[in-house]
């Protein structure tokens, strides 16, 4: 794995924002399949990560019965995830444009995997004094799809950011 670590100094380099959301989105799909696949197995129930981030917006009522299905849930979970992940997706390639964090795979990877973790620690050590039903998801199987999340989108968007003066992604790099 290439990490590049020369030049990584901050420039006047603006993010390519349509890579940023996509990828964020890219992300998202991959947290979302991840956080309700390992709520299935450690028997928190499918469908409790769509009841945990409805919350967020519909109250801690969102909460009971947080292993059935719900539409009215799965629909406010769907569009807070998903807007979240956009915007967490423009935040990274906030950071990785200016300081080239895309110039590799290793590097971009490294960048999305911190980034991951820092989203994993202000979720759920520091939004657990507005939303404290976070608290309980802590541990590996959240920190896994944040990491996860992380290197996805900044992977995503290293694949899909267009070059200065090209019109079009580079797919060969």
């Amino acid at each position: 794995m290439d990490l590049h670590m020369h030049s990584h100094q901050m420039t006047h380099r603006l993010p390519d924002w349509r890579a940023a959301a996509l990828a964020g989105l890219a992300g998202g799909v991959v947290f979302l399949v991840l956080a309700m696949l390992m709520a299935s197995l450690t028997g928190a129930g499918l469908w409790s990560p769509t009841h945990h981030i409805a919350a967020i917006v519909m109250g801690p009522g969102a909460l009971a019965a947080p292993a059935a299905f719900d539409f009215g849930v799965a629909l406010a979970a769907l569009a807070v995830h998903f807007a979240l992940a956009v915007a967490l997706g423009l935040l990274l390639g906030l950071v990785m444009a200016p300081f080239h964090f895309d110039s590799s795979w290793g590097m971009a990877s490294l960048v999305g995997a911190v980034f991951g973790l820092a989203v994993y620690l202000v979720n759920f050590y520091g939004m657990t004094a507005l939303y404290p039903w976070f608290a309980e998801l802590r541990g590996w199987p959240m920190l896994i799809a944040h990491l996860a999340f992380g290197v996805v989108t900044a992977d995503a968007y290293r694949q899909m950011e267009v070059d200065d003066g090209e019109d079009a992604p580079s797919l060969m790099r």
